[in-house]
C-alpha cells in the first residue's frame, strides 16, 4: 500500500472519530497520533489531509450536500462522509493529484470500509463536483496556515 492511500485511509479514521466525538478537534489529532502513530513518510500527507479538511469542512460540506441527491450530511454514512471531505479537499485544494486517482482512491477506500453501495454513492458526488471543478464553476481556498505546532508534536 501507498504512503498516500496510507495517508488518506488514517484521515478518514480520524475524522470518523472526531465525528463522534464532537470535541477539540486539535487535541483529538494529537491523541489519534500519539494512538496510531502513522509512519513518518505518511504523517506530513496525513496532516495536510486532515487540516485541510478541518480547516474548510463547512464549505465542503456545503458542496457535498448540494451534490448528494438530497442527502444531508448528518445523514451520510459517517464513513463515506468522511471519505467524501477528503477527496472534495484533494480535488479542489491539492492540484498535483489527478482527479481520476483522488476519485478511484475514494472508491476504493470506501469499498474497503464502508457499505456495499458507498463506492457508487462517492464516485457519483465526486463527479459530479470534479465536472464544475474542471470547469471552473467550482474553487476553494488552498491557502491556509497548516497547524505547524501540530505538526511538530506529531512526530512525538
Amino acid at each position: 500500500m501507498g504512503y498516500r492511500r496510507k495517508s488518506r485511509e488514517l484521515a478518514m479514521q480520524a475524522l470518523f472519530y472526531m465525528d463522534e466525538k464532537r470535541n477539540n478537534p486539535k487535541e483529538m489529532v494529537e491523541l489519534f497520533l500519539r494512538n496510531f502513530k502513522p509512519p513518518e513518510k505518511v504523517r506530513p500527507f496525513f496532516l495536510k489531509l486532515i487540516n485541510g479538511v478541518l480547516h474548510q469542512r463547512n464549505e465542503i460540506d456545503t458542496l457535498i450536500e448540494r451534490f448528494s441527491s438530497n442527502w444531508k450530511i448528518d445523514r451520510m454514512a459517517c464513513v463515506d462522509r468522511n471519505i467524501i471531505r477528503i477527496a472534495v479537499y484533494e480535488l479542489l485544494c491539492l492540484n498535483d493529484i489527478p482527479s481520476k486517482v483522488t476519485i478511484n482512491e475514494a472508491i476504493d477506500i470506501g469499498k474497503k470500509y464502508g457499505a456495499e453501495d458507498s463506492g457508487a454513492f462517492i464516485n457519483g458526488v465526486l463527479d459530479s463536483i470534479r465536472i464544475l471543478a474542471e470547469k471552473g464553476e467550482i474553487q476553494m481556498k488552498s491557502d491556509f496556515r497548516m497547524d505547524t505546532n501540530l505538526q511538530s508534536r506529531s512526530g512525538e
